[in-house]
């Protein structure tokens, strides 16, 4: 297949809707879980839930860069973008995204400046081109870390001083095993993030099959992407032989792209991080190294440590975990919408509540 049409193909479509219904003859309740942002507005968008036998069940979890930061880090840009000769620059998701009392939407209307900017570069061409402090806000999954730590680069060898990063990255596989891990979520097999896993491959997720017994399948993000990786997957369960399969196999290679990944490791090192949802995880988020550290915004400014106070009326926390629909939230449809969102999955591009809300209700 070489065109987008073919992707979208609706006789390939039924062939393998009609292959999904075989393979799940027999099958008790299968629950395979997303942990892609992109794949989770696919899903509801090619409407792929009600067109599977009521067995199998298609579960958003943890795949959203916004949805999963946590409401101190907000607070920690909110604090940054209110001081004086500080323009923060961030990407357009997250200036409405609820932090604990207030959010970047509100800060700019007291008077902050917040530009929204489509890359980290273009974050780094602005300080060059001021005197101002730019604080770039840095959050995204092995995506996204590449393109940041490469402007970090760029930033030591030119000397602009006068830029830095709030970083807030996360690593997929760490929140997948803490998945895994919790009595309360039921995961019988993961379609796994085809942007993550063109940069890292397949190793990363190795453990899943081999401490859990459980199947991973690296997707596409077109329908036939997705229903060849729901066949692969259901062929593993049937199996009883669980592997990481790429069906994504186009943009995705075993070994990632080395590249990206060394250059990774060379600006940042991994550490515990707060995750919403799901708590603090050993190994799961990305810190500058020292030897960076004068464009670390957190050194530089010498920001405090914020602590979550969570709101129990949202429920995004048990969305990003699965163990709730959105239509199951108290909020949802009601006082929660896009344009008055309660929480961050309402308001992401990528979040579960927006995706339900746009195409399944």
């Amino acid at each position: 297949m070489n065109y987008l049409t073919d992707f979208r193909d609706q006789t390939q479509a039924e062939i393998l809707l009609e292959r999904i219904r075989q393979l799940s003859r027999g099958l008790p309740e299968i629950n395979l879980m997303e942990v892609c942002g992109t794949h989770t507005m696919a899903i509801s968008r090619f409407g792929l839930r009600k067109l599977l036998p009521g067995n199998i069940h298609l579960v958003s979890g943890p795949g959203c860069p916004v949805c999963v930061t946590p409401e101190s880090y907000l607070d920690q840009a909110i604090i940054l973008a209110e001081k004086k000769n500080v323009c923060l620059t961030t990407f357009g998701d997250m200036m409405r995204v609820p932090a604990s009392h207030s959010s970047l939407e509100e800060s700019l209307t007291r008077g902050s400046r917040i530009t929204v900017v489509y890359s980290p570069l273009e974050a780094l061409e602005l300080a060059r081109k001021s005197k101002q402090e730019v604080v770039f806000l840095a959050i995204g999954f092995e995506t996204t870390a590449p393109a940041v730590a490469s402007v970090i680069l760029l930033a030591t060898r030119k000397k602009v001083k006068n830029f830095s990063v709030l970083v807030g990255h996360k690593l997929i596989p760490p929140a997948m095993d803490s998945l895994l891990l919790d009595r309360q979520v039921k995961i019988d097999g993961f379609i796994c993030p085809g942007h993550v896993s063109a940069i890292i491959g397949t190793k990363p997720y190795q453990f899943i099959p081999e401490k859990y017994g459980l199947p991973c399948v690296i997707a596409g993000f077109e329908l036939i992407d997705i229903l060849q990786s729901i066949v692969m997957l259901l062929e593993q369960i049937q199996k009883k032989d669980a592997c990481v399969q790429i069906q994504y196999s186009r943009c995705v290679r075993p070994e990632g792209n080395e590249k990206a990944w060394r250059l990774v490791n060379l600006i940042f090192e991994t550490g515990r991080t707060l995750w919403r949802g799901l708590g603090s995880l050993d190994n799961s988020g990305l810190y500058l190294r020292k030897d960076y550290r004068l464009w670390n915004a957190c050194w530089k400014f010498d920001l405090p440590e914020m602590e979550t106070s969570a709101k129990s009326s949202c429920r995004c926390g048990d969305v990003l975990k699965g163990l709730i629909t959105p239509q199951q939230c108290p909020l949802f449809k009601k006082s929660c919408s896009p344009s008055r969102p309660k929480g961050p999955c309402m308001v992401s591009s990528e979040g579960t509540c927006a995706a339900y809300y746009r195409y399944e209700v």
